[in-house]
């Protein structure tokens, strides 16, 4: 599947991973597994920024992969994101959808939103929210439809 169709179908909070379609180094070669591993990774989507204008530039579409954290002892020190724009030429597979009644939470609201905790319910989102002050926060319930949203001609789109 391409970004394009990530950017479409796929609700914020789904897991996906991407590949270049080259085959895995061995391990012996450090450098060249290193490069192939970030060619070939994955993560949750976060965010799908539309296409945009700035000055006389067209940004294009593109989504956002949280593809990891850093840190140790409960802390965080370094969230790596991975932006991707609609045009890229890697390949894309969901695989797996935020459940359904899991609540999203959405740092603002509109369609530039960015997904920064996805709760099992909405008590638990609440209160991770309360403990981690998002003052603009939206908290977005995933439905049926959104869940079925990655479903093209009966067949799923992951």
């Amino acid at each position: 599947m391409s970004a394009q169709l990530i950017f479409d179908l796929v609700p914020l909070g789904a897991i996906v991973r991407f590949f270049d379609g080259t085959p895995r180094p061995p391990e012996r070669h450090r450098k060249k597994l290193a490069a192939w591993e970030y060619r070939n990774r994955g993560g949750r989507l976060i965010r799908k920024q539309p296409e945009r204008r700035v000055g006389n530039t067209v940004i294009s579409a593109s989504i956002t992969l949280h593809t990891g954290d850093y840190g140790g002892d409960g802390v965080v020190v370094l969230r790596v994101h991975r932006t991707f724009p609609v045009d890229r030429d890697l390949t894309f597979v969901v695989t797996e959808r935020p459940k359904l009644g899991a609540v999203r939470v959405l740092d603002r609201a509109g369609e530039d939103a960015e997904l920064v905790y996805l709760a099992n319910s909405r008590v638990d989102a609440e209160t991770w929210l309360e403990s981690h002050g998002y003052p603009d926060a939206v908290l977005d319930e995933v439905t049926a439809d959104a869940t079925a949203a990655g479903v093209v001609d009966w067949r799923t789109a992951a």
